[in-house]
């Protein structure tokens, strides 16, 4: 099993989620977050006043799969959907799990993530 994180520009939320349902994967967790990276924010006048902001709202995507083959279609299509080729495209990371566990069965591994 592979845990896939991808954090991506705001923008593109809607396209991803319906690319990832389009090739058949259903279960992903969403949340914004905020972060900063090689992008290092902007300046912004409020109220007369320049102010750095440094932490760029971002849209995270937590997907589990059940082999790597599944999770380089995932990444593939996460990558194809979220590149401009400007700063702040993102990051995706992938992990390996030792185990899933559904609470509500105590199913564990695969049979625990469908």
């Amino acid at each position: 099993m592979v845990k896939i994180d991808a954090i991506v520009r705001e923008e593109k939320y809607e396209e991803i989620k319906d690319a990832l349902n389009h090739i058949d994967v259903h279960g992903i967790t969403v949340s914004q977050v905020m972060g900063c990276g090689v992008q290092k924010g902007y300046s912004s006048l409020v109220r007369g006043k320049k102010i750095d902001i440094n932490m760029l709202p971002k849209i995270k995507f937590e997907i589990v799969v059940s082999s790597s083959e599944w999770a380089d279609k995932v990444v593939e299509t996460i990558t194809k959907i979220a590149f401009t080729g400007n700063h702040g495209d993102g990051k995706i990371f992938v992990y390996d799990l030792k185990d899933v566990i559904r609470i509500r069965t105590n199913q564990h591994g695969c049979e625990a993530i469908y």
